[in-house]
């Protein structure tokens, strides 16, 4: 039987979610060689510039010298451009999400935050390969600023794609919805579900979020499906390292 593996990705890192993903983090650690994939933002809501908290950055610093992925998370992760003008942009925008930083994007600025976010990296020197758009929302203007950049991968829900041209590698993905205690039970039993149903993919992601855990019961399930999944003899590794084996 071909390599399976499992990929698990932090998404929203930054200074005020750490407390958040810490007992998490511990947890998988203590079952040993587990890389995990760290989707960085680098001033999250535009209060948390990573400059301004040395302690997180050596944190970052001594998680990539055990061999996990840093990758750049949008910049601010927050929708700051005018406001909606069509019933569509209204539901991506204020329904969908309040975060989709890059789905309105000019390549102009979509560049300009790319490059700013590569250069936090270049600072701290953190390898970086990924750019993973909050929401995985993506503008064509980011899709083209993306194309002129040194990156060897970009996401959404189920799939990774190479660049700078977008070629598209399944990689199918569980993440919840965990708000409320309703669509925490919903997402548990639609992630036990696709969890079955992906049981011969050569690759399933765990897409995280620091509301996740902030509730005993998604992160209790979180740990308990990365355990079943490495029980079944799948490979823990970081998007890069995987996608790196990918014809």
């Amino acid at each position: 039987m071909a390599e399976r593996s499992v990929i698990l990705v932090l998404h929203d890192v930054a200074p005020s979610t750490w407390a958040d993903y810490r007992p998490f983090v511990e947890a998988v650690d203590a079952l040993g060689n587990v890389p995990i994939t760290w989707l960085v933002v680098p001033d999250f809501h535009r209060h948390d510039d990573l400059a301004a908290h040395a302690d997180f950055r050596r944190l970052l610093d001594s998680r990539v010298a055990r061999g996990d992925e840093l990758t750049l998370h949008g910049y601010y992760h927050c929708d700051d451009q005018p406001r909606p003008r069509t019933p569509k942009d209204w539901f991506m925008r204020r329904i969908y999400t309040h975060e989709g930083e890059f789905y309105q994007l000019s390549q102009a600025e979509a560049l300009k935050r790319l490059t700013a976010g590569i250069e936090v990296f270049q600072r701290n020197d953190w390898p970086l390969h990924g750019f993973v758009a909050p929401a995985w929302l993506m503008s064509d203007g980011t899709r083209q600023a993306l194309r002129q950049l040194p990156l060897s991968y970009t996401s959404d829900p189920q799939h990774l794609y190479r660049l700078p041209d977008f070629t598209r590698i399944d990689a199918p993905g569980l993440v919840w919805s965990a708000r409320s205690a309703w669509r925490r039970g919903l997402s548990k039993v639609l992630s036990d579900q696709r969890e079955q149903r992906w049981q011969t993919a050569p690759v399933i992601r765990l897409g995280l979020h620091p509301v996740d855990m902030r509730h005993e019961f998604s992160r209790r399930a979180w740990l308990q499906t990365l355990q079943r999944l490495l029980n079944a003899g799948r490979t823990p590794q970081t998007k890069a390292v995987w996608l790196a084996t990918q014809p």
